[in-house]
Formats: structure tokens, sequence, C-alpha cells
């Protein structure tokens, strides 16, 4: 008589979901920043799984390499191997391909033309752009360095840099002026970027092209490090003082799906960092004065 291996398949539309796996994917999801060790029986409550199930499943998660056991405290934690495992996935990630989708929605979402940049040689390069479907459009360019100082995703892009850093940059390109509007004293830009770290986004208001404002916000990957910036810009007739609040969360809502998607939801420093913007966004909107209030 045929034996049937007890794995407690179940069926859903199309495809076979099999219990075990399910159990082991329940299991790794315990394991949090915030939680990062957890005993058996943690385990086993966190899942709604019995005792000693919980415990083979351990067992055998440890001997593959998947968790890791304190041999003091008994108490499991995440394994190297999925330390390694993740970073093939990051590796196989391109930032191009998982951003574009981010990037459409915001310009969907928006109506103005979206942005991703990166800091390059102390420059913001924009490497996609996706326009909006309006008459008036930004004059941006795809692998052009745009001045780090005076554009949205540049402030973005030096945010996430030390003091010495940006001193470096400055001086190493200098402060152009290209409107009436554009900061042009290293102090007062290190103050304004330690405003778009405790707010969780940048505004270029004129301050590169007379007539358009944009506003960014920082991506971070798997460390918390500000890798790239997403945004969105517009004519200053349709991207008023009046909106820069709910275009704000709108760039940060997508800056935080694409972090996400490249692994920041499991660093600390992404943590502190969302953390700071929930509590800047969710305050009283600010009035348009504020746009110019760290110069």
């Amino acid at each position: 008589m045929a034996t049937t291996e007890h794995t407690e398949e179940v069926t859903a539309p199309g495809r076979y979901r099999i219990q075990a796996v399910e159990r082991v994917g329940a299991i790794l999801d315990v394991f949090t920043t915030e939680h990062p060790e957890l005993g058996v029986t943690e385990i086993a409550e966190r899942t709604g799984l019995h005792k000693s199930t919980a415990h083979r499943f351990l067992v055998n998660l440890e001997a593959v390499g998947l968790l890791e056991r304190d041999a003091r405290s008994q108490r499991y934690r995440l394994g190297l191997r999925m330390f390694e495992m993740g970073g093939i996935v990051l590796e196989q990630m391109s930032l191009w391909d998982e951003a574009l989708p981010y990037l459409e929605q915001l310009v969907s979402a928006s109506g103005e033309t979206g942005h991703l940049a990166v800091l390059e040689r102390g420059e913001a390069i924009y490497i996609e752009k996706v326009e909006a479907r309006r008459a008036l459009r930004i004059p941006s360019a795809m692998g052009r360095g745009y001045p780090a100082h005076a554009t949205s995703l540049g402030k973005v892009l030096l945010s996430g840099l030390g003091e010495d850093e940006v001193r470096d940059i400055t001086d190493a390109h200098g402060m152009t002026s290209y409107t009436s509007t554009t900061t042009t004293d290293v102090d007062r830009l290190l103050a304004e970027l330690a405003a778009v770290r405790d707010q969780g986004y940048a505004v270029d208001d004129e301050e590169y092209d007379e007539g358009l404002r944009c506003v960014g916000a920082p991506i971070r990957d798997h460390t918390g490090r500000v890798v790239a910036a997403i945004g969105i810009g517009g004519p200053v007739t349709r991207v008023t003082p009046e909106r820069v609040d709910e275009l704000a969360q709108l760039v940060i809502d997508a800056a935080d799906g694409l972090s996400r998607r490249l692994g920041a939801s499991q660093s600390g420093a992404y943590t502190r960092a969302a953390s700071r913007v929930r509590a800047t966004t969710n305050q009283t909107p600010r009035p348009s004065a504020a746009l110019r209030a760290v110069r």
C-alpha cells in the first residue's frame, strides 16, 4: 500500500501550497530588528505552532545554516547563510528596474515629471526620467550631472554624507549661483541638509531653474545608506507652495517603498530615519515660508 508523505499539501487556485514551507517562512518572519533573538517558546507563541513542532523546525533550520543558536542562552537568531543569500539577491537587483514602477506611479499620482538620481563625482547624475503628460515639462537630460547644492535630488544625496564630505564636494565644485534663491554658503547648505534629514525630503525652490520647483526624497539600501534619490518637479504654477506638503508625501511614500524593496527595512538606520519622517509629516502643514526657512 502506498504511503502519503505528511506535508499536508493544501490546494490553492491553480497552484500547490506546502504547509511545511509556509511554516518555515513564518518562523523566519518572527525575527526582526527589535527581536533579533528568540527562544523556542517565544517562536512557538508568535507562529501559533505547538512547541514541539516549532522545535523540530528550528533544529532543521539550524542544521542548514538559516538559523543559529546561542550556546549559552539557547536562543535562536538568523544565520549567516541568510546574509549570504540576501547579498546574492541584492547583487542581482538593478536599481533602474526596481525604481521604474515606483517612478511611474509617482508621476501618475502627482501629474509631474519624475527623476531618479545618484551621486557621482560630487554631482547628481540623473539616471532615469518619466515625463508627465503635461504641456510644460522639465528640460532635464539623462546621464547629465546637475549641481548637488542647487537641486532637490542633489541635496537629498548630500544629506546622506558627513559634513567633511559635503565640504570636500563644495570645495571641489564650488557653489555657483544659478538664480536669486540658490544657496551659495556652505554653512547655510549644511543647515538645510540637517533639515532634509529631519523632514525626509528636500525642495528645490527655483534654485537651479527659475520657474521650476522640485521635491526629492532619499532611497536607502539594506545598510540604511542613501544610495539614490527620487523626486518630481514642475512649473511653479502647478507645484505651488501649498502643494509641497502633499507632493512631498507622495515622494516619501515612493522612496520608502523602493527602499524597502532594496532591503532598507532591515536597517536600524532606516528605521530611525523613517520614524523622523513620519513624525514630521504627521504635523500640521507648514506655511510656505518654511521653504526658505533654512536660508
